[in-house]
């Protein structure tokens, strides 16, 4: 696993690397030398380690929404002496926020927990068929789908949008309910994609996606539920 610490204490981010024995380990003591290398060289991690106190231009959350903005699916675990920050962490969907100094149990359960979503990933995927050829879309790829003239429009975070034809409620019926949800007769919205919701309209990566008023109160309470997995 790649794994990024950005702190600007080297005690601190030392002992975080000393739970992390076997993996491709980069420490930072600052967010503008982290976004730097993300930027010129695009890498990419499987998880950033990110202290909130830094004595930079830029502290851990104001550099998480940097990295979130760079790259989308971005996990975050934030790390500090205080707990002060949980609903900034909620609202970037960080994955944990562990308070100093951090055990190795906790690390442990970190990483799994990191594995584990990343294996879950891999696995769901949206099989469909156009013209006789078999397509493959990994759920996380997908903000939304949606139906006109028996035709599916599949819309992706990349900017693809693949077409199939076919009803919406047919390939519901084949996607996963908890991540999938209806929200209006002709869309289809993946919860775990959508940045917010706003009124009766769900906003991802500059999308707007309708919701009836058929399915508002549901939309509303799935898409808290939603939140609240991420973060606990």
């Amino acid at each position: 696993m790649k794994i990024a610490i950005c702190d600007d204490c080297r005690e601190d981010a030392l002992r975080l690397s000393g739970f992390l024995k076997g993996h491709d380990i980069r420490i930072y003591p600052s967010s503008a030398q982290l976004l730097a290398d993300i930027q010129q060289n695009q890498l990419r991690f499987d998880l950033y380690l990110l202290d909130i106190f830094i004595e930079d231009d830029m502290d851990g959350i104001e550099l998480a929404r940097c990295l979130r903005e760079w790259d989308a699916q971005a996990v975050f675990c934030f790390v500090s002496t205080s707990d002060a920050f949980y609903r900034e962490a909620y609202d970037l969907y960080a994955i944990q926020y562990l308070i100093k100094p951090v055990r190795q149990p906790q690390m442990q359960e970190l990483l799994e927990r990191v594995a584990q979503r990343a294996a879950k990933e891999r696995e769901q995927v949206l099989t469909f068929k156009q013209r006789g050829q078999a397509g493959r879309i990994p759920y996380r790829e997908i903000l939304y789908i949606s139906s006109r003239e028996h035709t599916l429009s599949i819309v992706c975070r990349n900017g693809v949008v693949q077409e199939c034809k076919g009803k919406l409620d047919e390939l519901g019926k084949k996607l996963d309910g908890r991540i999938f949800f209806r929200c209006h007769q002709s869309f289809l919205v993946n919860l775990c994609q959508m940045d917010r919701m706003e009124g009766n309209e769900f906003v991802a990566d500059g999308h707007r996606i309708p919701v009836s008023r058929r399915y508002y109160s549901q939309a509303k309470l799935r898409y808290q539920e939603i939140l609240f997995e991420e973060v606990d």
